[in-house]
């Protein structure tokens, strides 16, 4: 059986309202104290090590948190449907402790975490707005993304036809250049891309018109986006390869669709579950009765007890909304009855009300019998005297 993880907050030792400057902080107090350098041979301050750089590497990210403080750690096991599992199995994190640090354990040359090799495109993000009822059973949408795709003439090199980029001077085509620094640890040897060429290794000095240089051109597209049933106002569907594209060969980022959940005039969500309220009449609530329910699903009729009571609630069971894990396991709908007091009634209906309520024994809080206070008289009289009543 897998160990189960901590929690990243509680690992790090930081409030879930920390900020970038404390979670770094707090990240880099544990990494000095449990790096493997720094304990050669520590199994334990190894594993802690990794344990609090898997930490950093997903809070440090503001997608990642923000899938993390919505999902926890099934954000990344690809079971919510919340963007796809993350593998933090093959993740150096050596490479993200220079990132912070430099390397100044032994002084040895280790590069930083961006490289001359394939880099995956950043992510875009757009979002659509879909009703109630489409979150709850799910749709398809259009979208419109301006995205780019490679200059058909210079066939994405970025130079003008004719001409060839030209090696980097810089870094020598290797896209990284070295230098070192003093710190209190000693000598630290950093690698860096190359500022020239951005870590291509390659400078375009004749730059082709149409892309000017960057090998790209934007376009506008139309995709369709699934939406899966039972998504809830601000979850993100993720879209493939459909991003930015790679560098030095490295795979287009993703697009990430935000989903807005419109508001509906009588249904409430909360999580897989629906609440709305439904009045009754007084006789129905008394003497019990059908009453007809709005769902999702469409109407349906509820057999109301006798001598139900003003906000009583009732479930009707799997009529919520569809789990994103699966659409035929569903929550429930939490009904309110509400007795609804009519505010106009015939002179008729005045006339039965006061017999039902003389026939039907002592009424909650009549006023029959009853003395009034010696002060509530005297305030009378006090009044009549003055003159307020005649």
């Amino acid at each position: 059986m897998a160990e189960q993880k901590r929690d990243y907050y509680e690992v790090l030792g930081v409030d879930k309202s920390a900020d970038e400057a404390a979670i770094k902080k707090a990240y880099r107090n544990l990494a000095k104290k449990y790096h493997p350098d720094a304990n050669p041979g520590d199994a334990t301050a190894e594993k802690k090590f990794k344990e609090a750089s898997e930490a950093y590497a997903v809070l440090s990210d503001p997608e990642k948190k923000r899938q993390y403080d919505q999902f926890g750690h099934s954000a990344f096991d690809g079971s919510t449907g919340a963007g796809g599992a993350y593998d933090f199995s093959g993740m150096d994190f050596s490479e993200m402790f220079g990132d912070i640090f430099g390397d100044f354990f032994g002084g040895s040359r280790r590069s930083s975490s961006t490289s001359a090799g394939p880099m995956k495109g950043a992510n875009l993000r757009t979002s659509i707005r879909v009703t109630f009822e489409e979150a709850v059973f799910g749709c398809e949408k259009q979208i419109e993304l301006t995205i780019k795709e490679t200059c058909k003439t210079c066939n994405g090199s970025g130079a003008k036809p004719g001409t060839s980029p030209e090696t980097c001077t810089k870094c020598g085509g290797k896209g990284q250049v070295v230098f070192s620094q003093q710190s209190f640890f000693g000598t630290v040897r950093n690698v860096q891309t190359c500022p020239d060429c951005q870590g291509s290794g390659k400078m375009i000095k004749d730059k082709c018109n149409d892309c000017r240089g960057t090998g790209y051109v934007p376009m506008k597209k139309r995709y369709a986006v699934d939406i899966p049933a039972g998504i809830d106002n601000g979850q993100c569907k993720r879209m493939p390869g459909l991003g930015e594209p790679g560098t030095n060969g490295g795979a287009r980022g993703d697009v990430l669709v935000e989903v807005i959940v419109g508001r509906h005039p009588i249904f409430q969500r909360q999580d897989y579950n629906i609440f709305s309220t439904v009045p009754i009449s007084f006789a129905v609530a008394a003497l019990g009765g059908e009453v007809v329910i709005d769902t999702v699903d469409g109407k349906v009729i509820y057999d109301v007890k006798a001598g139900t009571q003003t906000d009583t609630k009732v479930r009707l069971k799997g009529k919520g909304v569809p789990t994103l894990r699966n659409k035929d396991v569903r929550g429930d709908h939490y009904v309110t009855l509400v007795i609804e007091t009519p505010d106009k009634l015939s002179h008729e209906a005045k006339e039965l009300l006061r017999k039902f309520d003389e026939i039907s024994g002592d009424s909650l809080n009549a006023a029959k019998n009853v003395t009034k206070d010696d002060d509530d008289k005297n305030d009378s009289k006090d009044k009549k005297k003055k003159g307020f009543w005649k």
